[in-house]
């Protein structure tokens, strides 16, 4: 058996880094804490994603503000999901107290409190912050199939829908340009395109029009139209070469979590697109917090696990760090599972059998130590977390049962003049603010039906704050996501792309997700 001393020599090697880390805590060993062997995560590590877990209850929240605050002040970029309207505090420095005091001394942590450049953003407007929205068209259709609650039958005939309209330029920004292309389909001046499409049914187009009908009566409607919000945003620094957090104010749509657990996708399904490869570098371009992640995988469709699964593992090399945040590793499919290399495990409960199958799952995860994690996962307390990270090396790091570092700003909501001071000052409000209508597919089908031209509308959209380097076409990612395409995409593109013929090069090339590019959609 490991004495003491040897298992805090062994954690202190462990976690002794050449490059720049965020700190994590101190480790624990035999119950006590023990300041000398501080537990630290590699920035260059962090593209290599990650896993945070836990019950609820025993820290989670608190951990990923304490990743963020380290990871913008080290210049990186973050975006979270705040789902309960505690992560704005990161704007407002934090309160010292004794008890404070006493915590962080015994970690070997000199505390100073301070606030952060946060960018406070908003589904749709749902919300105080700068509103976010999306074009159907570039959500696209299997995203789109997994809000709506569509069998995979269903979903490959939404993507005909969408490949309809790509090929005729109906610009589907909102759910009346979807409807208006459907209602044209099934009625009789369009039934002789629907045989065309050969693999759309007016059936089963008639269901697909009654869901949007029922998703747009939830409200839901508010999250899609123009100006669509340019994902670039993500990637700011402040002008202090601190990294802006972006901060999706989630609360008010907390009845419709595969709404936004969806919308969370398609943000990093529009990262994935646009940016370039850069391999492996000191730091990441972004770390994207992916809360609640149980709720992307539950009952999603083979096309949507898939396109997950290749999304994860690709945009790796943009630079980009993914973490799931969720109770239980089994919560995360194995594939996906696989490729989160760092690991933040906060207590289980095992209250029932379930939960008591769930902590040695939860154990079989990590590698072989020299705690007893059964018992260690049970007993942790508030704060406190079982970690394993890569090292610089690509190797695991030995797992060090560590006690978390107080985060330096406000734990918990900022207060709503300070949030509200922020939004109006940003540089966003101006370009996301207010929403538009221009000309899309809802006018051109009305304007046909009625025999006179659509009235001009002119929509100015400004240059992304953000240049973005153009793709590489080397055959290297890109050959990757093309290999996998027809798996991911369905039956109904597959015998799409046959009938395609010489209208290739007018037709939209969509990826993993049925997206499409920020070229055609501007």
């Amino acid at each position: 058996m490991t004495s003491a001393a040897d298992h805090i020599a062994k954690l202190q090697s462990g976690y002794t880094f050449g490059g720049p880390s965020i700190v994590l805590g101190a480790a624990m060993v035999d119950g006590e804490i023990h300041p000398e062997a501080q537990v630290a995560l590699p920035l260059a590590m962090m593209n290599r994603h990650g896993l945070v877990a836990g019950a609820t209850g025993t820290g989670k929240t608190v951990t990923l503000h304490l990743m963020a605050e380290q990871l913008s002040a080290a210049g990186v970029p973050v975006f979270m999901a705040d789902i309960k309207g505690d992560l704005s505090g990161l704007a407002s420095p934090g309160v010292g107290s004794d008890k404070l005091t006493q915590r962080t001394a015994a970690l070997g942590q000199q505390w100073q409190p301070n606030s952060f450049p946060v960018e406070f953003l908003a589904l749709g407007g749902a919300g105080s912050g700068v509103p976010v929205r999306a074009t159907i068209t570039s959500f696209g259709p299997i995203l789109l199939a997994r809000v709506l609650g569509l069998n995979e039958t269903q979903e490959s005939s939404l993507q005909l829908v969408f490949h309809y309209a790509d090929t005729r330029e109906l610009e589907l920004y909102d759910l009346k340009d979807l409807r208006a292309v459907i209602q044209f389909l099934t009625s009789d001046e369009g039934k002789a395109d629907l045989a065309e499409l050969g693999g759309l049914s007016k059936a089963t187009a008639g269901v697909i029009l009654r869901e949007l009908i029922a998703f747009d009566t939830l409200g839901s409607g508010q999250f899609f139209g123009m100006p669509e919000f340019d994902t670039g945003e993500l990637l700011r620094c402040a002008p202090d070469g601190r990294g802006v957090i972006t901060c999706l104010e989630l609360p008010s749509i907390q009845d419709q979590p595969l709404v936004f657990s969806t919308f969370l996708m398609w943000l990093l399904a529009d990262l994935f697109r646009d940016l370039p490869e850069v391999g492996d570098a000191d730091k990441p371009k972004l770390v994207f917090f992916l809360d609640e992640a149980h709720l992307l995988f539950k009952g999603a469709s083979k096309a949507f696990l898939n396109a997950i699964t290749q999304t994860v593992r690709l945009i790796r090399s943009k630079g980009v760090g993914i973490f799931f945040v969720t109770q239980t590793p089994k919560d995360v499919p194995a594939d996906v599972l696989g490729q989160l290399a760092n690991r933040i495990q906060h207590a289980l409960r095992a209250f029932t059998p379930d939960d008591a199958k769930a902590l040695k799952a939860t154990v079989s995860t990590f590698p072989v130590s020299d705690y007893n994690l059964e018992e260690v996962l049970t007993t942790a307390g508030t704060g406190e977390a079982v970690v394993t990270v890569m090292n610089e090396n690509g190797a695991p790091t030995p797992v060090a049962w560590t006690r978390m570092r107080a985060p330096v700003s406000v734990m918990g909501p900022a207060a709503p003049e300070v949030t509200a001071a922020m939004v109006a000052a940003s540089p966003l409000l101006a370009r996301y603010g207010t929403e538009v209508d221009p000309l899309s597919a809802y006018e051109k089908l009305a304007a046909a039906a009625s025999a006179t031209p659509a009235p001009p509308k002119a929509l100015e959209v400004p240059p992304p704050p953000v240049p973005l380097p153009a793709p590489t076409h080397d055959g290297g990612i890109g050959s990757q996501v093309m290999g996998t395409l027809g798996g991911a995409l369905g039956a109904g593109v597959t015998s799409m792309v046959r009938s395609m013929g010489s209208s290739l090069g007018r037709s939209l090339m969509r990826d993993l997700f049925g997206t499409t590019t920020r070229r055609k959609r501007r």
